[in-house]
């Protein structure tokens, strides 16, 4: 089964120096219907304004990951990291007994754009830890890239939760297909452009929800980007 989530229908914050899209419950956004989806809590499309930023904030026992779409996110942190995030790269933060971090956009003319993504561990109390690593557009291409796994599989980042993460770039004739465990629920969102998801059309902002299937096709690209989520009930 497959259940379309506009764009239009996720939580929306403007705050001035940020604007937001909450495809989940977060903040000042409350939704039951909406709480996350298996253990995927939080996917935020968060765009930051020249100069701005979020300030030094605390996490604990929660898997972030930063995949930015234009602009650079600069990251800090108490692990000691001090660290850029170009579009391309994906970054993982483990908060685990807990971290202090602050992400800010220091460019004096650009937006940063990026999405912010909270998955549930399978382990709590863990060291924090920080990972990040680029994933070029050829590696993308017409193609599923995986980019986060439990097991750092293909070169994807370590995320300590029982979930994988694919990034997609499709446009025209470019389409994949991916064998799915119809016990696990699959998100896609699609983070730009225009896609069809098991014939569904997508546009930027959408999302689709599966639940029982066994493959996931993705077609009929316009200038698209995706992002798959294989997850577990949680």
């Amino acid at each position: 089964m497959l259940t379309l989530r506009k764009s239009q229908e996720r939580g929306q914050a403007d705050h001035g120096w940020l604007k937001s899209f909450h495809s989940f419950s977060f903040a000042g956004y409350y939704d039951p219907e909406h709480m996350g989806f298996g253990n995927l809590r939080v996917i935020n499309e968060d765009r930051i304004a020249p100069g701005s930023g979020f300030g030094t904030h605390g996490h604990r026992d929660m898997e972030i990951i930063s995949y930015v779409l234009s602009g650079e996110l600069a990251h800090k942190d108490t692990l000691g990291n001090v660290k850029g995030i170009p579009p391309g790269d994906v970054q993982r933060m483990s908060a685990g007994r807990g971290v202090m971090h602050s992400e800010f956009n220091h460019a004096k003319d650009r937006t940063t754009h990026f999405l912010q993504i909270w998955i549930e561990p399978n382990v709590t109390g863990i060291e924090p830890s920080y990972e990040q690593k680029g994933f070029p557009d050829s590696d993308k291409r017409g193609k599923l890239r995986l980019v986060a796994s439990p097991d750092g599989a293909q070169g994807s980042v370590t995320i300590h939760a029982d979930a994988r993460i694919h990034a997609g770039l499709f446009d025209g004739a470019e389409a994949a297909t991916l064998a799915l465990d119809a016990k696990r629920p699959v998100y896609v969102h699609l983070v730009r452009g225009e896609l069809s998801v098991n014939g569904t059309r997508l546009a930027a902002g959408d999302a689709a929800k599966l639940t029982g299937e066994a493959q996931l096709q993705l077609a009929d690209g316009k200038d698209a980007e995706v992002l798959v989520f294989e997850l577990t009930e949680h």
